[in-house]
């Protein structure tokens, strides 16, 4: 059965060239399923707006991956608490933290890490000179959500502006089998 992959941006989207768009397109060559919305104003977002499509996508598409960037993490932590969904891997990438005063964003604030992110496998991704989240504040982060953390050096906010056309390690953890699924095939 081929994967189903959710992929959800941030703040002004993730247009090519970024490593969003680039996974997008890897994915579907490798016959995942791949949805890849856009959000309603993504310049200037509402967070209702953004939370009922992202409710609707879930429900109409049925992931069982899900790779959230900036915004969209905040998005997910709002409301993963209200979905009946089990994934099998989440992949959280540069998220923004708890204080950020962007106007533009500021309906998405403040939030609360979740106990229970609807995985079984979860993955938080970060940079160390990320202007949206520091170094401090991921490790803050990563402890309150208990998951793993990749920190990547001097990345920016891990997108087209600081760089990241292609993010192969994010390509790579989708393909990576879960170790128990493994276990199970030998």
């Amino acid at each position: 059965m081929n994967k189903r992959v959710l992929i959800l941006h941030g703040l002004n989207g993730s247009d090519y060239p970024h490593w969003q768009s680039h996974l997008a397109a890897d994915l579907i060559k490798q016959n995942y399923i791949v949805s890849f919305p856009h959000f309603p104003s993504r310049d200037n977002p509402s967070f209702k707006k953004w939370k009922e499509t992202l409710k609707k996508e879930i429900e109409h598409f049925k992931p069982q991956i899900v790779v959230c960037h900036s915004l969209a993490n905040i998005l997910w932590f709002h409301v993963c608490n209200e979905l009946d969904i089990q994934l099998d891997k989440l992949m959280l990438v540069a998220p923004v933290r708890k204080n950020c005063n962007l106007e533009k964003i500021k309906e998405f604030f403040p939030y609360k890490a979740p106990k229970d992110l609807k995985s079984k496998e979860v993955i938080l991704a970060v940079s160390t000179n990320d202007p949206y989240m520091n170094i401090e504040e991921a490790y803050e982060l990563q402890q309150e959500l208990n998951v793993g953390m990749k920190i990547m050096e001097n990345a920016g906010h891990i997108n087209a502006d600081s760089g990241f056309g292609k993010l192969d390690c994010a390509l790579d953890w989708i393909n990576r089998e879960e170790e128990c699924e493994q276990g199970e095939k030998n």
